[in-house]
């Protein structure tokens, strides 16, 4: 009987062990998570902080769920290490669990702002289902606010802010919101978004030191210029660390997350990784690269798993990944890998709607809309396809795309 061993119940950990239960009926599957809860929605947490959502359609498992799979489910419990060659994974209460293959699935955890006061009360993070709880009920009862991180999970706390009626400065180092991925055009209509939720963003700007009173409580952030933007509630999110402290000594191959092949397989044999904290081969990129989304962190267990019970590795992991903003009066979407990409194609139609598409090698490797997000379908489709269509980014700005618009392949 072969024995599985999941570290992380997130939706990566969650979908491989639902896998492996398919593709191996008879063998011991155990998943192992330091959360207190099953597998929640992490998309939704967001929802419940802005006081849009109760608890209950968050959740997606309960412990029955794993019961009914005969999966062994250990909650609050810590890896402490991995023994690569005894093939067994060692957590906090000493106990010892044997592995045939082994899975970490242990995504991040949000890095802490080095400055001082970082960790004052009032400071929230965005991640776990505990995290948003706690946010939701400061939120409920505070009156100014500072946002740090001009990322995809700032702008959430950006929308919490607003929909709590906390009136915040959204404090970015930058001249505009995630501007690796935008231009001006449309980080603009982004920042219009913000200011009509009642959200400030300020530029060339960011958090040299946080305030406090006596109670340790934070009063105030203070930017590198000397400016001084008073609030009793903080949103920090300027990226993750990932939760990899319990592979020292483990020799995975390790760079910026942990390295894995097509296969979600690592440097050591027996092994496999997915999620957030892969750095994975993109067969479509044909490099490697990492990717946040839930369905490229479900996909990516789902391929880990049937890999870990094949005989040999089959499936390829490939994905076009997508992340969507409905936080506004219009939608955004990004899709692929945006801030790649050596020549770039945009267009804006109107205040609320603006495209633009990242090629490189002439293919398209990602891209963001605001406003009608309709062409995103056929925009993954080329992608898939690997096309050379940089030199008719003129048919892919057309207001309504149709990729007969474009030349036949084979003519290029």
């Amino acid at each position: 009987m072969t024995q599985y061993v999941i570290i992380g119940d997130g939706i990566s950990g969650s979908s491989a062990a639902e896998t492996l239960r398919e593709e191996d009926p008879d063998a011991k599957i155990t998943v192992i998570t330091d959360e207190g809860e099953p597998l929640y929605n992490r998309i939704l947490i967001k929802e419940h902080a802005k006081g849009k959502l109760p608890e209950a359609p968050i959740s997606i498992h309960d412990e029955e769920w794993y019961e009914d799979r005969d999966i062994e489910l250990s909650l609050n419990t810590y890896v402490t290490s991995v023994d690569t060659d005894a093939n067994v994974v060692h957590t906090h209460d000493s106990g010892e669990l044997s592995y045939d293959k082994l899975l970490v699935a242990t995504g991040g955890t949000p890095t802490q702002l080095p400055v001082e006061h970082s960790d004052a009360d009032g400071v929230h993070h965005f991640w776990t289902f505990q995290d948003a709880r706690a946010i939701r009920e400061h939120a409920e009862r505070a009156d100014t606010g500072v946002i740090v991180g001009a990322g995809l999970l700032g702008i959430d706390f950006a929308a919490v802010c607003g929909a709590q009626g906390i009136d915040a400065d959204f404090l970015m180092r930058g001249d505009r919101w995630w501007r690796y991925a935008l231009s001006a055009d449309g980080a603009e209509i982004m920042h219009e978004g913000m200011r009509g939720v009642g959200v400030d963003p300020v530029f060339d700007s960011g958090v040299d030191r946080f305030e406090t009173d006596d109670d340790g409580h934070v009063t105030a952030a203070v930017d590198p210029n000397g400016d001084r933007y008073e609030c009793d509630f903080v949103g920090a999110a300027i990226g993750l660390t990932f939760n990899t402290e319990f592979l020292r000594g483990a020799d995975l191959e390790e760079d910026n997350g942990i390295v894995v092949d097509e296969y979600m397989q690592t440097s050591v044999d027996d092994i496999y990784a997915a999620g957030d904290l892969t750095r994975f081969y993109d067969v479509l990129l044909g490099e490697q690269a990492q990717n946040g989304s839930w369905g490229s962190a479900k996909e990516q267990g789902r391929v880990a798993a049937i890999n870990m019970a094949a005989d040999e590795e089959s499936e390829e992991f490939q994905w076009v990944s997508s992340y969507s903003i409905t936080h506004f009066d219009f939608p955004f979407l990004s899709f692929g890998h945006p801030t790649l990409g050596d020549e770039h194609a945009e267009r804006r139609y109107s205040d609320t709607e603006w495209r633009r598409v990242a090629f490189k090698d002439g293919k398209i490797v990602g891209g963001v809309l605001i406003g009608d997000l309709s062409p995103q379908s056929k925009f993954k489709q080329l992608m898939r396809e690997q096309r050379v269509v940089a030199d008719q980014a003129d048919v892919l700005m057309e207001p309504s795309v149709d990729l007969d618009d474009l030349a036949p392949a084979q003519e290029q």
